[in-house]
């Protein structure tokens, strides 16, 4: 059997007992950790087997191919995603633009380690740029939402605006984090500053 793909033609299995969806959790995970570390073309199944601790055939068992762990693994990211969109424009009634402003401003940072491997997968997909409007269209209705919660009297054109504003500050420091954009040990806490400045002028009355 290929160590990338599988011959057989089948549907990823959904477990439904607690032990079988601990063991789809772990494969997914090592699968994240090595397409993060790797990149998706080099991530074979006996790589992610070997990383999850289990022996390949319990791997295909759960998952045909690679492309299945690909699959599973974007919904999960996205699902992942939404969940703390949601969450966050839940409670944003209860905070201060300035706190508001300081949770958006390093969500991608502490996502990442439960997403990382997403730029991975993206890159190897032929319809990325979809997927990637997609992506970017849900995290601005999620921002813009959260702003609306924190300051009611926001319009809906304001709040999309300001929120493209505040998604490019979070790419910023994912970058600077990471280490991808120019940064110095200072410049993300600037970034912070600047971002509360921001959003306490747009959203106060």
């Amino acid at each position: 059997m290929d160590s990338n793909t599988s011959s057989e033609k089948r549907e990823p299995i959904q477990p439904r007992r607690a032990g079988g969806r601990q063991r789809v959790a772990e494969l997914l995970a090592a699968a994240s950790d090595i397409m993060a570390e790797r990149g998706y073309e080099a991530t074979t199944m006996a790589e992610i087997a070997a990383r999850a601790g289990v022996k390949i055939g319990s791997l295909y068992r759960f998952f045909p191919n690679k492309e299945a762990i690909a699959t599973a693994l974007l919904q999960h990211h996205t699902a992942i995603m939404h969940e703390e969109y949601e969450a966050l424009a839940a409670r944003a009634a209860d905070l201060s633009p300035e706190e508001l402003a300081d949770i958006l401003i390093d969500l991608m940072v502490t996502l990442y380690p439960r997403v990382k491997s997403l730029p991975a997968l993206m890159d190897a997909r032929t319809d990325r740029a979809e997927i990637r409007k997609t992506s970017q269209s849900r995290a601005l209705q999620g921002i813009a939402a959260a702003l609306r919660v924190c300051a009611p009297g926001l319009d809906a054109s304001a709040a999309q605006d300001i929120a493209v504003v505040v998604l490019n500050n979070m790419k910023t420091m994912l970058g600077m984090v990471l280490k991808d954009a120019p940064t110095t040990p200072a410049a993300p806490d600037e970034l912070r500053s600047m971002n509360r400045l921001y959003l306490a002028a747009r959203l106060r009355p």
